[in-house]
This record gives structure tokens, C-alpha cells and sequence, in this order.
């Protein structure tokens, strides 16, 4: 009698090209997705008129491919619905924190659809950039203006120690990871591991330090990534960091918090 597993009968799992057991699950590198009864699986990056959103598309689009993923099930979108429904959602965000903040506010439904996927669903949700700082209690950036508030803490302006170190905090720096977290399995950090790419004058200062996953230096320490549970947030561009971004964004869609 074959056992189950990888002597087990297989199904295709339609329009995303995957083969899964009958347990419905693809298992990949420790880390795993559902196919969802034979459904594409959907990662929703949204529009809400602020962020690289072409880069960052084509990158998850590489992303997925590599990870055996069409890269249809990458899906930029302005729709409420569809990111509430999303199996994966992506919150990219440039420029200042209270004009990415209006504008999701001016997307109708969108920031009960966040709370609705990450929070009720507890869909894997990942922010980049000022979307990470979206994040926040509130971000101080000319003005006090609240943020989503799912991880305590203020956006404050980088202040380096070295007064010769310019801000924006801008280029190529590395990484020192803070604690483990599945986003950065298998990822080289440190002075000889992978650089990533960052472009702030800002920087989230989490009220609890277990919430940094992974800090930058700049003249002291700067939070480059956040998390808690199902949600996690990157400073840095995954879209412009090359092989560290494509690897960090693959364990993102391989993520199963």
C-alpha cells in the first residue's frame, strides 16, 4: 500500500501549476502553502496611489514564478474586495507618512479590508517601506498623524550619531538579524551576507524591542524589519535589492505564520 506523501496519488492544482498531494498542501524548503480547493492563490499588492508599484509587481511575479506560483496569482488592485479576500497581502508605500496614510483613508474600504485580512483572517501581510511604517501607533513625520497601530511604536526621524552621515538614510547597507523568523530562512546577513537597498528620513521605533526582526546600522540602529505573528514589515526595497529582496520575497509567499 503506498504511503502518503510522496508515494501518494497527485492532483494538479489548477491555474497555478503546482502538484500537491491529497492533503492539498505544497511543502517547499520547511515552509508551505494551500492550494485553496483548486484555486489560484492570490497575493493582493495595493494600489492606493503610493508606491513603486510596477517594480514591485515584477518582482513577486519573479518571485512566484521561481516558487512554482503563475505569476497571475500576483494581483495589483485598488479593490477593498479583493485584498479582504486575498490569500497574501502586500502594503507598499514612498514618500511621507501622512500623505500614504490619506491615501488609504481616501481609498474607500481599504483600511477595513487590511484589518479584515490581516487581523480577522490572519492572512500573511507585508509591508514595505512606508507601508511598513503604516504599522505604527503614529508617525511624527511635520505632523502627529495615528497609524494602523498593529504594532506599537512611533516613526521618528533618523538622527545619526555620526554627523557626517547624511539623511535620508540612502543605498546599500546591510542587515543584522535581531531573531529568527521565517522571511529571513536561509538569507546571508551580516557584513559578508547580502545588502538590501533603502531610500528614508524616518524610522520605526517599535515600543517593544521583540518586535525588530532585523536592524540596520546608520549611525546607530535602525529597525529594517518588524514583525509580529502573521504581520511583518521591511524599511528596505525587497523590489530593488536583488538577491536579498527575490529570496525575502519567495519566503513571503512560502510563509504559513
Amino acid at each position: 500500500m503506498a504511503s502518503a506523501g510522496l508515494d501518494a496519488p497527485r492532483r494538479p492544482c489548477r491555474r497555478i501549476g503546482l502538484w500537491v498531494g491529497w492533503g492539498g498542501r505544497l511543502r517547499a524548503g520547511g515552509l508551505s502553502y494551500a492550494c485553496r480547493r483548486g484555486r489560484i492563490v492570490t497575493v493582493a499588492l495595493v494600489d492606493y496611489g503610493s508606491g513603486n508599484l510596477h517594480s514591485a509587481r515584477k518582482a513577486f511575479e519573479r518571485a512566484a514564478r521561481e516558487c512554482g506560483l503563475s505569476a497571475s496569482s500576483i494581483t495589483v488592485t485598488a479593490d477593498p474586495d479583493v485584498v479582504r479576500l486575498a490569500d497574501r497581502v502586500v502594503l507598499p508605500g514612498v514618500g511621507a507618512f501622512a500623505d500614504c496614510r490619506n491615501g488609504l483613508t481616501a481609498v474607500a474600504g481599504m483600511t477595513e479590508a487590511l484589518s479584515e485580512a490581516a487581523i480577522n483572517r490572519a492572512r500573511p501581510f507585508l509591508g514595505i517601506c512606508v507601508g511598513m511604517q503604516l504599522l505604527a501607533t503614529r508617525g511624527l513625520e511635520y505632523e502627529t498623524v495615528d497609524g494602523l497601530d498593529w504594532i506599537g511604536g512611533d516613526v521618528v526621524q533618523i538622527e545619526p550619531a555620526d554627523a557626517s552621515l547624511k539623511v535620508p538614510h540612502m543605498g546599500w547597507n546591510t542587515l543584522t538579524a535581531r531573531r529568527a523568523h521565517p522571511l529571513l530562512k536561509e538569507l546571508p546577513l551580516g557584513e559578508t551576507g547580502l545588502h538590501a537597498y533603502f531610500v528614508h528620513s524616518y524610522h520605526f521605533k517599535p515600543r517593544e524591542p521583540q518586535a525588530v526582526i532585523a536592524e540596520t546600522d546608520y549611525g546607530g540602529p535602525l529597525t529594517a524589519m518588524i514583525g509580529r505573528d502573521n504581520i511583518a514589515g521591511v524599511q528596505f526595497h525587497p523590489e530593488k535589492s536583488q538577491s536579498l529582496g527575490l529570496k525575502l520575497i519567495s519566503n513571503f509567499l512560502r510563509w504559513s505564520p
